[in-house]
């Protein structure tokens, strides 16, 4: 009989995969865990598919784990589990030894997670309350050799290969969701009496997040480990886990408080622990309080308590422990003017360095007009925390590849002693100024393959966020809540125009950024020249077009164009043009009015870098096609086609940054829009409404 037995009815895949995993835990861990992290992959692979609560930004199985929206929905309890499940399930992949606990473990906690994925779902069946893991029924050890990980990984492929076969059409999938969200409604309604084990679970997951940090755990004294002076009756208390440093001073307390209770509540204990470890070694620990589903850090030393993802690493500790005497003064050691020398790049900086030396404050946003200098400021900032030893690393993050290679280049030209690292061509170097898109920081983060996660929490100092206002920030929030560092926001958008959202995540009042500096302040102040506006008119943008208006050569080309089913339109409204209907006239006219009326350069001989911003990718393609049969002495070279489809688009935009260079003219779609650092562009088309 095996354990579970009450998948088989509906849930058959998932049945026979944690049937081969519980079959496995006495004559081979390592096989037993790898297949119950196969099984979990199923068990989340079916929620994504058939729960709509539940979405993520890649299939993979850390991605999906560790998005919001399934810890949010699925509990604290399953996330737990699951990632418990990952841990050592990637070091059965990775071949390190595997002890039968750990894969009794394993197999525990898919029954538990397969448990709930049964009761929430089930329609025909649900499983006991009562029902309990039975370590009895686990089969006994065989004599069959091990499994080798390349088999491993090729009935891993093959059950993937087998699931993706698995097609469903996508009304019937909308209809299976809807009947699942009723059967869910249905099963919640009768309280889940069900026991977890969460008590053994929040154990076993702290233990793995100090082992991820560095901390083995294999001391006498790093667990309950006895201080006296405590403020009780014996005056003995047991530090649930005490974290060591080289020199054996302590550096951390974390004080373990039951699941089903506030981590707060552990947060004086904690303080006390701390204070009599003090007494004995002169010098104060930093204080962890969790009840394994939340994480409070607190250096009382000088910042209050904040939440954190896990534990820090034993040098990030060391570090901290030596700033305590080794900082300098943000608010008046010199700024370099070399890098930011403007009055208001200056006030700016000197903004965020009271807001984190006199104010406390973690997060700061910089309201700066385009042009003005934002990443020039941000690096002088980044060079005043690093003298100041505020900061040892620093993450750059931008939601495009242009962006972030520009990003790189101007590091490397205002601080290149510290060592620049782009981790979209490598996450192996090691530098002090990182600089990344969201969705790669986040996949290294998230990466459920490896055994030790590449970055820890407290690996990054100070995080970078250029262009915080955009919609892509709040879907790659997470990354903010899993780096324990300061964060500093940066956007060219009014302050008024910024969205709530981002006000609030930088824990702001709305509409009072850190810092902030207009297109109308760098007017008036010289640094910037307003724009003159050149307006083409064209009526058929406007007003849209009119059958009963057209010559009767244009009825005729309007009469020939391929309509479809329906046959020609009596009109085509202006917000329609360029969705699908090009106008050969209107783009000639346009094309036209750039060449003349556009800012020259080279004593007036060529039309100087130019922007057009597209309605859509034909529209693109066809401006472009038709600027080639106006201007064929260009030989194709003069205006290119800059979109998220152009195949070597960073080649383009390199090449356009170069003032003497072709092309000239960039014909962009919602990728040159913002952040695109070229000092040589004098002319913007908007060629949309």
């Amino acid at each position: 009989m095996s354990n579970f037995a009450f998948l088989q009815r509906e849930w058959f895949a998932i049945h026979d995969t944690c049937v081969k995993a519980e079959g496995y835990v006495n004559s081979d861990p390592r096989a037993a865990c790898f297949y119950g992290r196969i099984a979990l992959e199923q068990m989340i692979g079916w929620l994504y598919k058939y729960d709509s609560n539940y979405s993520s930004y890649d299939e993979n199985l850390g991605a999906r784990v560790y998005e919001p929206c399934f810890r949010n929905t699925a509990g604290d309890a399953i996330f737990t589990k699951a990632t418990v499940v990952i841990t050592i399930g990637n070091r059965a992949a990775h071949g390190k030894s595997t002890k039968p606990a750990d894969a009794v473990t394993v197999i525990t906690e898919i029954f538990h997670i397969a448990y709930w994925l049964a009761r929430t779902y089930g329609e025909r069946e649900r499983p006991d309350p009562a029902l309990k893991f039975n370590p009895a029924q686990l089969p006994p050890a065989s004599t069959k050799p091990a499994v080798s990980i390349a088999q491993l990984e090729r009935n891993e492929r093959e059950l993937k290969e087998q699931q993706a076969e698995n097609k469903t059409l996508r009304t019937e999938l909308e209809q299976l969701q809807q009947q699942f969200a009723r059967v869910r409604a249905e099963n919640e309604k009768t309280r889940d009496t069900h026991d977890y084990n969460e008590q053994q679970t929040r154990d076993y997951f702290i233990d793995l997040l100090l082992n991820e940090a560095g901390f083995a755990l294999d001391g006498i004294d790093d667990k309950e480990y006895q201080v006296t002076s405590m403020p009780n009756n014996e005056g003995i208390g047991f530090v649930d886990y005490v974290l060591w440093g080289a020199d054996r001073l302590p550096l951390a307390v974390v004080e373990a408080k039951r699941t089903k209770r506030d981590a707060k509540v552990g947060q004086q204990q904690a303080k006390l622990y701390a204070d009599c470890l003090e007494d004995k070694f002169k010098r104060r620990p930093v204080i962890y309080y969790t009840n394994g589903y939340q994480h409070h850090f607190w250096d009382d030393t000088n910042s209050p308590p904040r939440q954190v993802q896990g534990f820090h690493k034993r040098d990030e500790l060391e570090l901290l422990m030596q700033r305590r005497t080794s900082r300098l003064a943000l608010t008046t050691e010199k700024i370099d003017a070399d890098i930011a020398g403007r009055v208001y790049q200056q006030q700016a900086i000197r903004s965020v360095a009271e807001a984190i030396e006199r104010d406390n404050q973690r997060r700061s946003l910089l309201v700066m007009a385009t042009g003005s200098g934002k990443t020039r400021t941000v690096i002088a900032l980044v060079d005043l925390m690093m003298r100041c030893n505020y900061v040892k690393r620093v993450l750059f993050l931008a939601d495009r590849v242009s962006l972030v290679k520009q990003a790189a280049r101007e590091f490397g030209k205002n601080l290149s002693s510290a060592g620049i690292v782009n981790l979209l061509d490598s996450d192996e170097t090691t530098g002090r100024v990182y600089v990344s898109t969201y969705p790669t920081m986040l996949n290294l983060i998230n990466n459920s393959k490896d055994v030790e996660r590449r970055f820890g929490i407290g690996f990054f100092d100070l995080v970078i966020v250029d262009e915080a206002h955009r919609s892509i920030y709040a879907k790659y929030g997470a990354i903010f809540d899993y780096f324990d560092s300061y964060l500093v926001g940066l956007t060219a958008t009014p302050k008024n125009e910024v969205d709530f959202n981002t006000y609030s995540l930088f824990q702001l009042e709305r509409g009072v950024p850190t810092f902030a500096y207009s297109l109308d302040d760098a007017i008036s102040e010289k640094y910037l020249v307003p724009p003159v506006a050149i307006s083409v008119p064209l009526k058929f943008q406007r007003e849209g077009i009119k059958y009963d208006d057209l010559s009767e050569d244009e009825k005729q080309q309007w009469d020939e164009m391929e309509w479809g089913e329906d046959g020609a339109p009596d009109q085509v409204s202006s917000s329609a043009i360029n969705q699908w209907l090009f106008n050969e006239d209107t783009v000639d006219k346009v094309l036209a009015c750039v060449m003349t009326q556009g800012e020259k350069v080279a004593s007036g001989d060529r039309l100087g870098k130019t922007i057009i911003f597209a309605k859509n990718n034909n529209h693109a393609e066809y401006i472009a096609e038709r600027f080639n049969v106006n201007y064929p002495q260009f030989a194709g070279k003069f205006a290119r086609v800059i979109t998220f489809k152009t195949e070597y688009a960073q080649s383009l935009i390199d090449a356009f940054s170069i003032s003497t260079s072709d092309p000239h003219i960039a014909i962009s779609v919602d990728m040159l829009d913002t952040g695109i650092d070229v000092p040589e562009v004098v002319n913007l088309v908007f060629f949309k409404q």
